[in-house]
């Protein structure tokens, strides 16, 4: 990988962490996704 698609790897999980954040617990509970775990869920490029 270089520079630039590290950048762009690391602006979508910023991107998707903010946006899992923003979720209700319900919502997350909805997807698979346990508030705590929202960081690896973010960085795992098969996601979403």
């Amino acid at each position: 990988m270089n520079i630039m698609q590290n950048v762009r790897a690391w602006n979508r999980a910023r991107q998707t962490e903010k946006a899992l954040r923003g979720l209700s617990a319900r919502q997350l509970d909805d997807i698979g996704v346990s508030r705590h775990g929202i960081s690896a869920v973010a960085r795992n490029p098969h996601f979403g």
